[in-house]
């Protein structure tokens, strides 16, 4: 074997080794890739109303719940890289911090880039760093005190959410660019419950069985519960929220109500905790590609917007014609580039080219401090 051959075999080993190795959790990662390829789908689907009795509807799954599943997987994340079961303590918790710092400062500004391209959705990023920053105090915490601070946050931030929503300050100039500047679609009040979930499982040892098993159960008993209640009660979605009672008391996708969160919540959980079960067995190589977007989500999320502002600018003349583009159906011929690309990158190059660039910023920003 000549020495290029042998340079171009340790280079695909350490790349396979990267997306497969014990450093990644395969589970989270798919979990991710769900996520951002729903995101996808809620922004380029046309979605009608989910109805059980209709397999047709069942798409509308992604509205809302895969960016309640991105946000609590933030919180996996956060957990697992400052210690996991056991948190870090003293330097190596400080610098963790600072390092999660600096990249919610890079995200919240490649939001804002975003947000500037002109496309019609509710860019999430400006949101996650504020998520990021807020995650930063309860880092040190243990499982037991995330659940029980997860579960109060639950329950009482979506009363909190509906008189912040009822302040007239949101109509005036300031509060328009403060809730494009915070990513107020997904509040940070309420969500900050979801993350703080994520970062609970992390620390009760997200790899353990048990642990997997829980979370399919919990997540399900309370998606159950959310949904179920939302059932009975019998609320209109179409006349949508207007009382506060109304406000609180639904399910409806990112109403913040105190059901989506409790429903969308146990959603997540289950999902994840479904994602880390089938990454235990032979479906770990079934669904790698998904696992390669999972493994760059920040590219991924960013690519596909860029994407859809180039090309409706080009052929609709405007980035902001939601309409037009989704009348291109540019889903499927988006998603499976979207999969082949990471796949693709994750296996011949490596890291996800955005992931390379945050973390080339934060780590000598760190450094030097």
């Amino acid at each position: 074997m000549s020495e290029r051959s042998e340079k171009y075999r340790l280079w695909l080993s350490t790349r396979w080794s990267r997306l497969n190795g014990p450093q990644r959790v395969g589970g989270v990662d798919l979990a991710r890739g769900l996520a951002v390829i729903g995101m996808v789908a809620a922004h380029l689907l046309w979605i009608d109303d989910f109805d059980f009795a209709d397999t047709a509807t069942w798409v509308a799954v992604v509205e809302g719940r895969s960016s309640i599943l991105f946000a609590t997987l933030a919180g996996v994340s956060i957990g697992l890289v400052t210690g996991g079961r056991t948190p870090l303590a003293g330097a190596e918790m400080r610098l963790a911090r600072e390092h999660l710092a600096v990249r919610a400062a890079v995200l919240w500004l490649i939001g804002i880039g975003l947000i500037a391209t002109g496309v019609p959705v509710y860019v999430i990023l400006p949101a996650y760093a504020i998520l990021f920053l807020i995650a930063l105090l309860l880092v040190s915490l243990r499982a037991r005190t995330l659940f029980l601070l997860a579960g109060a946050l639950a329950l009482v931030t979506p009363l909190l959410q509906a008189l912040l929503d009822a302040l007239p300050f949101w109509s005036t100039p300031w509060g328009q660019l403060a809730s494009v500047a915070t990513g107020w679609h997904y509040p940070f009040p309420v969500w900050i419950a979801f993350v703080t979930a994520g970062l609970g499982v992390a620390r009760a040892g997200i790899t353990r069985t048990r642990v997997q098993l829980w979370m399919v159960g919990a997540g399900a008993a309370l998606a159950l519960a959310g949904y179920g209640l939302d059932g009975l009660s019998g609320a209109d979605a179409a006349s949508g929220a207007v009382s506060f009672s109304s406000a609180v008391w639904t399910a409806d996708p990112h109403s913040t109500g105190l059901l989506e969160v409790i429903g969308s919540g146990g959603f997540a959980l289950a999902v994840i905790g479904l994602c880390l079960l089938a990454c235990r067995t032979f479906l770990t190589w079934v669904v790698l590609p998904l696992r390669a977007v999972g493994a760059m989500p920040l590219t991924a999320y960013t690519v596909q917007l860029l994407v859809w502002a180039i090309v409706a600018a080009t052929v609709l003349g405007d980035p902001g014609d939601l309409r037009g583009f989704r009348d291109l159906e540019p889903f499927w011929p988006m998603t499976m580039t979207l999969i082949l690309a990471c796949t693709a990158w994750a296996l011949l190059i490596g890291r996800g080219p955005l992931e390379w660039v945050v973390d080339r910023i934060a780590r000598p920003t760190v450094r030097r401090r």
